[in-house]
This record gives structure tokens, sequence and C-alpha cells, in this order.
């Protein structure tokens, strides 16, 4: 590259540069290195290999051999699979998992910045999968039982699925590819507004939308609001937070799947009536909210607290409690009071 550079030959000088940046700067056939980690959740498990192909096979031959003599179980051959991370992806708690390779991708020293590194990805089909919900013929289209409820309850439950699918996935570099899911539910949702109360959608886009400030940033929203006398008015929105990788994002739970809201007990309706549904006390009411209903009967837990007893009783996904009650659950300290008389039904 020197000697062309002081001949200007310039375009052999790129072409050498380009050639340079395919090369590793380390020995990554070393044949005396090896590494394996090992992660799991619940009966979910994989192994990272650096080695050769041969031993990832005696790798898992062990693995078969111990789960059928140790454990008394049979090992999935289709489920587990021997996956090459650098040109497959393999596929752990619903992310795309893979070894990252960018020749142009460089840092501010100039260089390669991402080779090499893990990158976790949205698998495309399950963008797709969640968009079918709000489709129809392969156009957004409206959800016709959502109308019974009122415009706050629908905003509400379509922000709630949207928000816990994207920030379940903000580790992911394609995280800003959710956009595309945003403006399918965003139509959707004015659609079924439009539906609900015989208009149009491009005047449901006029009435609701506005511009909401989060973190110091500006987002078109849809928006409504209910006003209380002497407090300040619920206010629930469609969008408004941030699309993108997030390095320092916690995971807390699988996205939900499905209705949030029950349609017999509005959201709005429990809101407005301000009281703790597990211990009575009025003011600075809060929604807790659970993905199934099933997760509480089946739990394996005999002595269930009180909180669980009641959503499983009232058969609902949502809880209206105090700060002081829903800190508890989250904390895992809630002592099981009685439900006061009082309470909301």
């Amino acid at each position: 590259m020197e000697k062309y550079t002081r001949h200007q030959d310039w375009k052999t000088v790129k072409e050498l540069h380009k050639q340079r940046q395919s090369m590793p700067s380390k020995d990554t056939n070393d044949p005396a290195f090896r590494r394996l980690h090992y992660i799991r959740y619940a009966d979910d498990w994989l192994l990272g290999f650096s080695g050769p192909k041969q031993e990832a096979i005696k790798v898992k031959e062990e693995i078969k051999i111990f789960l059928a003599t140790e454990l008394k179980l049979k090992l999935s051959e289709e489920k587990t699979l021997i996956t090459h991370a650098k040109t497959e992806k393999a596929r752990f708690l619903g992310y795309d998992i893979h070894v990252l390779q960018e020749d142009s991708k460089h840092d501010r020293r100039g260089q390669r910045s991402i080779n090499g590194v893990i990158g976790f990805r949205v698998p495309d089909e399950k963008i797709k999968d969640k968009a079918k919900q709000y489709k129809k013929g392969g156009k957004p289209t409206h959800r016709k039982e959502r109308t019974i409820n009122s415009d706050f309850d629908i905003i509400a439950q379509y922000q709630s699925e949207f928000r816990g699918f994207a920030q379940y996935y903000l580790l992911a570099y394609n995280a800003h590819q959710l956009h595309s899911l945003k403006r399918t539910m965003e139509v959707s949702l004015a659609r079924t507004l439009a539906n609900k109360f015989k208009t149009t959608v491009s005047r449901i886009f006029k009435k609701y939308k506005t511009t909401r400030e989060t973190d110091g940033q500006s987002y078109k929203v849809l928006q409504t609001e209910v006003k209380r006398e002497g407090k300040m008015p619920l206010v629930t929105y469609f969008g408004g937070f941030k699309l993108g990788y997030k390095r320092d994002a916690v995971i807390v739970d699988a996205p939900p799947i499905g209705k949030v809201f029950s349609i017999k007990s509005q959201l709005i309706d429990r809101l407005l009536n301000d009281t703790c549904e597990l211990c009575g006390a009025k003011g600075n009411i809060e929604m807790h909210h659970i993905k199934k209903l099933k997760d509480l009967e089946n739990n394996g837990r005999t002595d269930k607290p009180e909180w669980m007893k009641r959503m499983i009783a009232m058969r609902r996904k949502t809880l209206a409690v105090c700060h002081e009650c829903h800190a508890k659950i989250h904390s895992g300290k809630y002592d099981g009071n009685k439900v006061a008389k009082h309470a909301v039904g």
C-alpha cells in the first residue's frame, strides 16, 4: 500500500485496503484454544463453544448420556441443534443470536469494532406474527371486539401490548425495525376508534394526535385523557418512547400475547373509582398486570397470597392497587391481608 501510495495508484491502494480489512487481526484458528459457556433460563439452555465442530458433537453426545443416565431424560434431537454462530443464528428466549461480522464497521480509532461480537436480533417472523394480529388481507384493520370499550381503554390496551413487545427486544441491534410494527398497530388503533365512533381515520388522527415529551425527546402519539374534579386528569397514549438498541436494557419477562384488559370491567372505571382492590385505600392507584391467569393458578404455591387469590377469583389479568400494595407485590413481601369489605369487586 505504501508503494502504490507513492505512485499515486489509488485504485490499487483501495483494493489492497479492502483486502487488508478482510484479514483478521488475530489467529482465529489457534488449535490449542477452547472456550465453553453455559446459560439456562427455566427449561431453555444454550452452550457457546469455541472450537472444532467434532468436539461440539462430542459435547452434545456427553450431554445426551448424562441426561439419560443421571436424570432419566431424553435429549430432543430436533431441538438440540449445533449452529455455526458466524453463518447461522441460534434461537434462544425469542432472540436470534449470532456472531457479528462487518469489516466496514469501525470505531473512532479506525479499528473494526464488531467482528466477533455476539449480537442479539429480533427475528423477522416475530415482528410479522405480531403484526398479523392487527391485519386483515395484509393491511392494518380495526379490532371489532374492542369497540365496546372506552377510547381510553382501547388506547391503553394497544399501548400495553406494543410496549411489552418492544421493550422485550430492546437488547436487539435491529430493534429500530419495530417502527413497522408500531405503524401497523397505530393504524389499527385509529381504525378501531373510527369504527367505534362511526367516523373516518383522518378525523381520528386529527382528534387524538399530539406531541409528547419523554426523556427530553418529542414523540408523536395518539392520546386521550379523562378529567377528574379536583385531581389531575387520567392520561393514556400510544407510542411515546424510543425504539432502538439499548445496551443496558433489563428484560423482565417474555413479550405479552393476547388481551390485556377484561372487557367486563373497564380499566377507566376502576381507575376513576380510585380505590385499592386489595386494602381498600383511596388514592394513588396503579395497575398490576400479569401475562396469563394460568401462571397464577399453576405456579405450584399451595398457600397463595391474597393478591393472587383476588385476581384468580375475579378472572382478571389486572388489579387496581395502591402504591404500597403494588410495591409489596413486586418485592414478594405482600403479607396477604384480607380484602377490605368496601373494596371494589
